[in-house]
């Protein structure tokens, strides 16, 4: 007999809002309650005041704050666009300035035989190979040429793809019999998840796919690397390796970085969730929400990998130890497509958002700014041992270094905590918590255990990060938290829970990436015009109200893309409609509107081309309460990538 398992549809299970912190700490609400209570009051909204102050003392060329009624200077030119308003149309909505087309849907042929898509989930996990993955997510244009104009006309886009919609890639759902998944169906979702590398090309004024010799397809299959602190552990001996120095695939790749020498970063948020562990779970099972009783998508009774119980005499006989092969940065080299993905371990595991550097200075250190997206997890800050030297640096750059994690003062300063076995706060630290480790990749199997006992702030979901090119300020998005009691709220901090989220920034004292030191503030609180705060001070306008933000990325003309991630009720009804992206120029405090995705969807990924003429965006899970199917009404929905130009030719954005 066969049976049908139902999809779990996004947003309605714990996938990505699971909260397993239990330590404790103080959470970034109570501190941020305190900061702003001390603020002056202004009129209307939530009544914050932004203050002048913001980085005083800290070496800051400008201080990007405003006073009420005093706006700062205009560093750059005022948003050269029209504002779209809200919309729950089910298609791309950009201003009337601008056209769009879209590209790269899930499964179009970009490698090997180059199957070609067949609508209805018809197509194997052998096509699923060679296609472009499922739900995309973040990505990075990488030219593959120097010259002027034509580095903006021809390179490889490289895309993550985070999960999968079962009901959608195939033909009737999920299927079983006896309780075991189909085989090919396994091996097509595992091939959907992952990273693709297409070459695309700009010509007779469209962007095309090409079938050149760097596309390439990173699955949750591919043999990998392990490098760094945790290469070789004990508690990374599996069945398939042994000795803990290899691995396969990468899972749940959400957002992404991409190095100062020319590679890309993938980064596995929600992994904990594929595997399942019915035995006894250690604490890096346990503190990041293995489960106990099946995994997501069950692919553990097609695929031994994916079951971590224990059943053999010690770890070389099973798979208990294979979730802590994943919740890692992979590098990625694109212009290779023969390189093998590496796993760097000094950066920490936990669910990775993505990864933002600091602005890179010659012979100083680099530094690493992370997400944990998760209710109530942490911020962490990854500081190269040896200093960047361009032309003279690779991956490896990133295998020896400090990681810290983030603690909030209620002061606006703040303060990065060593997780480092051989730092005597550490150890004393956790020493008063009860807790020992046996040595650093001990630590780092366990980083959201040691940024625990290390005392960092608990966040509201901290998602992407982004730098500001012209000041080197570091801006993190914290999405929601349904998990802030009401208890916290007070007049200075309504939110509880969070439903709209908000975005906050920080800066390095003396500017340097190695500080231990920063200073903070808030730089926008998302939500309704009546329960929001914009970047100048005053609520929201009919023009950027929003919630959820999400995606973030700066554009080197110091413009900042925002984008959200609402579901559920803020989708269905209110006022702010489909899923969106703003931008907003943080000098002036200016922020509008740019493009309304379509029903369903979340908008996520940005990037343009060197010369800013082309924007690339990403639309995740469109349609996916049913109905009509973007894009172009098939029957199923597929995730794809939109194409903006100014249709002047201008620069994006201005």
């Amino acid at each position: 007999m066969t049976e049908q398992n139902a999809p779990i549809p996004y947003g309605e299970d714990d996938f990505d809002h699971e909260d397993s912190n239990r330590s404790g700490n103080p959470h970034f609400g109570d501190v941020l309650r305190t900061r702003l209570a001390r603020r002056q009051v202004l009129r209307g909204g939530l009544g914050l005041a932004v203050t002048a102050g913001l980085f005083a003392g800290s070496g800051a060329a400008t201080a990007l704050a405003a006073v009420a009624g005093k706006p700062p200077r205009l560093r750059g030119q005022p948003l050269g666009f029209t504002a779209v308003p809200t919309s729950r149309l089910d298609d791309i909505v950009v201003p009337p300035e601008y056209d769009f087309s879209v590209i790269l849907p899930w499964g179009e042929p970009i490698c090997g035989d180059y199957p070609a898509y067949l609508d209805g989930g018809l197509n194997s996990g052998a096509d699923q190979e060679q296609q472009v993955g499922m739900h995309h997510d973040g990505m990075h244009f990488f030219p593959l040429t120097k010259a002027p104009p034509h580095k903006s006309k021809i390179g490889l886009l490289v895309m993550n793809h985070e999960y999968i919609d079962q009901a959608a890639m195939h033909p009737a759902g999920p299927v079983s019999i006896g309780g075991v998944r189909d085989a090919d169906q396994v091996r097509k979702e595992i091939a959907a998840h992952g990273v693709s590398v297409v070459e695309i090309r700009h010509q007779h004024d469209r962007w095309v796919t090409v079938r050149g010799r760097y596309n390439r397809r990173i699955t949750g299959a591919t043999p990998m690397e392990i490098a760094g602190p945790v290469r070789g552990h004990a508690k990374l001996r599996t069945a398939y390796s042994p000795d803990g120095t290899r691995t396969r695939g990468t899972l749940n790749n959400c957002a992404h970085g991409y190095t100062p020498w020319n590679t890309y970063l993938t980064c596995e948020e929600n992994w904990a969730g594929y595997f399942v562990n019915r035995g006894e779970r250690p604490r890096e099972h346990a503190r990041y929400g293995v489960a106990t009783g099946s995994g997501r998508y069950g692919w553990e009774t097609v695929e031994a990998r994916f079951d971590a119980t224990a059943a053999g005499s010690d770890a070389t006989q099973d798979y208990r130890n294979e979730p802590n092969h994943f919740g890692w940065i992979v590098e990625i080299d694109p212009f290779d497509p023969d390189s093998t993905p590496v796993k760097r371990t000094a950066m920490g595991r936990f669910a990775h958002e993505g990864l933002v550097f600091s602005q890179p200075q010659p012979g100083q250190p680099l530094a690493a700014y992370m997400g944990d997206d998760a209710q109530n997890e942490y911020i962490y800050k990854f500081v190269s041992r040896e200093r960047y030297r361009p032309g003279r640096v690779a991956g490896d750059l990133l295998d020896q270094g400090t990681l810290y994690v983030a603690r909030f003062h209620d002061d606006g300063s703040g303060e990065w905590l060593a997780l480092d076995i051989d730092d005597p706060a550490f150890v004393q630290a956790a020493a008063e918590a009860g807790v020992s480790f046996s040595d650093q990749a001990d630590v780092l199997i366990n980083t959201r255990l040691a940024a625990d006992v290390a005392g960092a702030t608990p966040m509201d979901r901290a998602e992407w990060g982004a730098v500001d090119p012209k000041t080197g300020q570091v801006y993190f998005t914290l999405t929601n938290n349904s998990s802030r009691g009401a208890d916290q709220v007070d007049a200075a901090n309504p939110r509880g829970p969070n439903p709209y989220g908000h975005i906050i920034r920080f800066l390095e004292r003396n500017g340097r990436a190695d500080a231990t030191r920063f200073d903070w503030d808030i730089f926008l609180l998302g939500g309704t015009e009546d329960d929001s705060l914009g970047p100048n001070g005053d609520p929201l306008t009919a023009d950027s109200i929003h919630a959820s933000p999400d995606g973030l990325w700066f554009d080197a003309n110091g413009l900042l893309w925002i984008q959200t991630d609402m579901s559920g009720s803020q989708l269905g009804s209110g006022p702010f409609g489909n899923n969106q992206m703003l931008v907003a120029e943080p000098a002036s405090g200016a922020i509008k509107r740019f493009l309304v995705g379509p029903g369903d969807c979340e908008v996520t990924g940005v990037v343009t081309t060197p010369d800013h003429r082309t924007l690339f965006v990403n639309i995740q899970h469109p349609s996916e309460s049913g109905g009509a199917s973007w894009p172009g009404g098939m029957l199923k929905p597929r995730s794809a990538t939109v194409v903006v130009t100014r249709r002047n030719g201008g620069i994006v954005g201005t």
